[in-house]
């Protein structure tokens, strides 16, 4: 019985010198979960695929991607992918003193043009050409989502609904650095958007 106890005793002892050597040399059992430094990607190979993933599920498309009507109802225009409003296409035919004066929002269905009390605007062109974003830099990038500031300029002027950058302000450097570093990686597509156009009250 005697010798089972010193066994035990002996076993114990080893226990915390091994885990005293452990906490001294840095090495822990405990799984190391990736910091804010040091990114995982979301789960993603790279960069690139998890900014990729985060323009899908951040509906980034359904505001700057033109859509096309087929048998199937209106889809999603994958040739001209997050290319913003169509510079071609005419504006809305409405009244807005009417529309804006009951306070509603009118939208194009095909293209990517918003009516409301603060005027009209436009989706922006996310492609990396000039006409896109092909010249911002990363804190420009930073500067639009955070502070909601056109083309990401500090003495701009502030970014019109529907872009929702309240709630992407939220997101962490790195999914927004990601976002950036996808947005960079797709196709150019040449599509100068309209500038937005003041409320109608405004112009008179």
């Amino acid at each position: 019985m005697k010798n089972r106890i010193v066994v035990l005793l002996l076993a114990i002892i080893l226990f915390y010198q091994c885990s005293e050597r452990k906490a001294s040399d840095g090495t822990s059992n405990r799984e190391e979960f990736p910091t804010e430094n040091t990114p995982s990607y979301g789960g993603f190979e790279s960069q690139i695929e998890w900014g990729e993933h985060l323009v899908i599920i951040g509906l980034c498309n359904d505001c700057h991607t033109p859509k096309k009507m087929t048998a199937s109802g209106l889809v999603l225009d994958t040739a001209s992918w997050l290319s913003g409003h169509p510079s071609t296409i005419p504006g809305i035919d409405f009244d807005r003193k009417v529309i804006e004066g009951r306070k509603i929002v009118v939208r194009s269905i095909l293209s990517r043009e918003w009516v409301g009390p603060w005027g009209v605007s436009y989706a922006a062109n996310l492609t990396p050409d000039d006409t896109g974003i092909g010249n911002w830099t990363e804190k420009q990038f930073f500067t639009a989502l955070r502070e909601g500031k056109y083309k990401g300029l500090a003495e701009s002027r502030p970014l019109l609904p529907p872009m929702p950058w309240e709630m992407y302000r939220y997101m962490t450097d790195n999914e927004i650095r990601a976002i950036f570093a996808y947005l960079k990686s797709i196709k150019p597509i040449s599509n100068l958007v309209p500038p937005s156009l003041p409320s109608a009250s405004a112009t008179k």
